[in-house]
């Protein structure tokens, strides 16, 4: 059995890495929720705001937190023009045309990254990279890097601050409305061209925001996202389609099983556990562990 001292800090890395899969899992499930459609670009925006926090800080000397009020913005606006200039006038409403369309995306963004960065991967230092902090509870103790830490109670911030946005405001009881019957929505005077924008907008802007959690203590290069996205699609699903507290929590489970199959299985195979636990919820509750049945 595996001693409390060495499973209590694997528990958690696995939380504080969880959070952040939260946070990508969310902005998938808005955009899931509302426009119905897998977004394929969403690894490769990650990518992109993940250079664009790289290049703030070796360019301009900003931190990579200090970047969360220029980099959320910027990848909200990218995500609104992405919507309305290119993909809604590209799909011509055919959901089909809509896949093709953001696979097309994903391809000239990771070319583009290719072209301007290279393939090198690439990291930044900070003061704090390589700080620790003490967690005692009762006779468990860990050092967790700081990083990790900012970046989990960042990510749970981040993540209220969207259920709020969604739960409490004008645009989230539009952005409820469209997603449940856009017809419907449409005959009482809601924009639905611009609730989509505003919701691909949105979940890029989480993409923006755990970017800035992940590079203190991550790595960018141009197929970065390809992994965080895989991950991201097993937890909407695990979660329940368009649950946003699925996905929360989904993506908290996740991390803890890939941090203990690490522990136990090795590093290279500790997402082996995610796919099985993926298949298990396929195939015992098809409707996610926080979804409600059809």
């Amino acid at each position: 059995m595996t001693d409390l001292s060495i499973l209590f800090p694997s528990i958690l890395n696995g939380l504080t890495t969880g959070a952040v899969y939260a946070l990508i899992a969310l902005g998938l499930t808005l955009i899931y929720g509302v426009l119905h459609i897998i977004n394929f670009a969403h690894g490769a925006a990650l990518m992109l705001a993940l250079y664009a926090v790289y290049w703030l800080k070796e360019a301009a000397g900003i931190d990579p937190y200090l970047a969360l009020p220029l980099v959320v913005p910027g990848m909200f606006v990218l995500g609104y023009a992405m919507q309305r200039l290119v993909i809604n006038r590209a799909s011509h409403g055919k959901d089909e045309n809509i896949l093709l369309v953001t696979l097309g995306l994903s391809i000239v963004m990771e070319n583009l990254a290719l072209l301007f960065f290279k393939s090198d991967t690439r990291t930044i230092e900070t003061a704090y990279t390589l700080t620790t902090v003490p967690i005692n509870i009762g006779f468990a103790q860990a050092m967790i890097a700081l990083p990790k830490l900012v970046a989990f109670g960042g990510a749970l911030v981040a993540s209220a601050v969207l259920m709020l946005i969604v739960g409490r405001t004008d645009l989230g009881r539009a952005i409820r409305a469209v997603a449940k019957e856009k017809h419907g929505a449409k005959l009482m005077g809601i924009d639905v061209e611009h609730v989509y924008a505003m919701s691909f907008g949105i979940g890029l802007a989480c993409l923006g925001a755990a970017a800035c959690f992940l590079l203190p203590a991550y790595y960018v290069n141009p197929q970065v996202g390809n992994g965080f996205v895989l991950v991201a699609f097993t937890i909407v699903v695990l979660g329940g389609m368009g649950s946003f507290s699925g996905a929360l929590l989904g993506g908290l489970l996740i991390g803890v099983v890939e941090s203990l199959g690490g522990l136990l299985l090795g590093e290279s195979l500790g997402q082996i556990g995610i796919f099985l636990l993926f298949i298990a919820v396929l195939l015992f509750r098809p409707q996610g562990l926080f979804g409600a049945k059809a």
